[in-house]
């Protein structure tokens, strides 16, 4: 059975203060709660919340990661920094990322095995354009981008991982797939693993769904057979409806 997993995307968004004034409102309210939850943080929130999420059901997030320890690379932050910072999730290959900062599927899969060798859970991010959609290329990208990001990736390690559906025209968009079209995707990744991997590896790994995810529509997802929970942007930045996705 796996575990839902509802993660909350800041972006660039808040600030450290509105950070911490937030957890403290959500935390306690999570005590019962059987869902991981996971708060995908800016870098510059790390430190503080580290100390405020202790002892609570929250996990830290980063939104990305660089694939070295170390280097010449302004601007950028390594698995040693984050897991400094108490971090075990990390973010990897966001549509924004590759649309605005060229992440490319090679990237992304070096950011995986980065990651998995530094005991962080990549939260992997694939999904298509409104044309590709329109187009009927879904499953092909969808397959590219899992494939790939994966290259290297053995059967030990693989299970560490979290795939997030987020098909790049229902971001911040307002529309959203229908939890059935989420669905039918979210199935075909986990046959695209089944077929790597093998069955009992394909019905572990937890795959969410994200895309303009809100309190209206959270139920009607998490009713669908495969999906395992949402990574969640714009309404993950009021406590409220944050905890109303939660308590789905």
């Amino acid at each position: 059975m796996r575990t839902p997993i509802i993660a909350g995307n800041w972006k660039m968004n808040n600030t450290i203060n509105y950070a911490v004034d937030f957890v403290k409102e959500i935390k306690d309210e999570l005590e019962k709660t059987h869902v991981k939850v996971i708060l995908c943080c800016p870098f510059t929130f790390l430190e503080r919340l580290k100390d405020e999420v202790d002892g609570s059901k929250i996990k830290l997030a980063a939104q990305n990661m660089h694939w070295e320890d170390a280097g010449a690379y302004t601007g950028e932050i390594s698995a040693p920094m984050l897991k400094e910072h108490g971090v075990e999730y990390v973010i990897v290959g966001h549509s924004e990322r590759r649309q605005y900062f060229n992440e490319t599927d090679e990237t992304v899969n070096k950011k995986v095995i980065k990651a998995l060798k530094s005991q962080i859970t990549p939260i992997i991010c694939v999904g298509e354009t409104l044309e590709e959609r329109e187009e009927e290329k879904t499953y092909n990208i969808v397959s590219k981008q899992i494939l790939k990001a994966l290259e290297g990736v053995d059967r030990n390690m693989v299970e560490n991982i979290v795939i997030a559906y987020e098909p790049i025209w229902a971001i911040g968009t307002g529309k959203t797939a229908s939890p059935e079209e989420a669905n039918a995707v979210i199935a075909f990744i986990r046959d695209t693993i089944k077929k790597e991997y093998g069955l009992g590896i394909s019905e572990s790994i937890p795959i969410q769904y994200g895309g303009s995810v809100n309190p209206s529509n959270i139920t009607d997802i998490m009713n669908q057979k495969d999906i395992d929970g949402a990574l969640v942007g714009g309404a993950s930045l009021k406590a409220g409806d944050f905890l109303q996705i939660i308590n789905f």
